[in-house]
């Protein structure tokens, strides 16, 4: 283990306990989906982004592959209730998009450069972790 990864920790537990129920939750989820992801060399350029006109929020945003992903992350601590990444419903997909064409807009990249990209956390020792890339894509929307 080195510094880097035991000071991660360290901020991560700290950020969880500012929270409580499902919050620290997805709050744990995000800490661990942000760490695969920069292990698969993603770059995380944005965190819990909120667009101006107040709807919706984007988990992660990171440049992968020449590609910027918004990144949904769906923590549950079992799957009894159906796979985590059925949770990314019609309406949370229409935000997601809305989101991304704003942000795309604000920092001048174009939008065919966008896809989105879902991450499902299963607590269990040890975590259980899939990325789904192009987990769906603005188009789906339309149909």
């Amino acid at each position: 283990m080195n510094l880097f990864s035991a000071l991660d920790r360290v901020r991560d537990r700290i950020r969880s306990r500012r929270w409580t129920g499902e919050r620290a939750s997805a709050v744990r989820g995000e800490d661990l989906a942000m760490r695969y992801l920069e292990k698969r060399k993603y770059v995380i350029v944005g965190r819990n982004y909120r667009p101006r006109a107040g709807y919706g929020e984007v988990d992660l945003i990171g440049w992968e592959g020449g590609r910027l992903a918004f990144i949904e992350v769906k923590t549950r601590s079992s799957d009894e209730s159906g796979a985590p990444e059925r949770a990314v419903h019609r309406k949370k997909r229409e935000y997601l998009e809305r989101t991304a064409r704003e942000y795309a807009h604000r920092a001048s990249v174009e939008f065919e450069l966008v896809r989105f990209d879902v991450v499902t956390i299963l607590e269990c020792h040890p975590p259980k972790i899939e990325l789904f890339q192009n987990a769906f894509s603005a188009a789906d929307q339309r149909g």
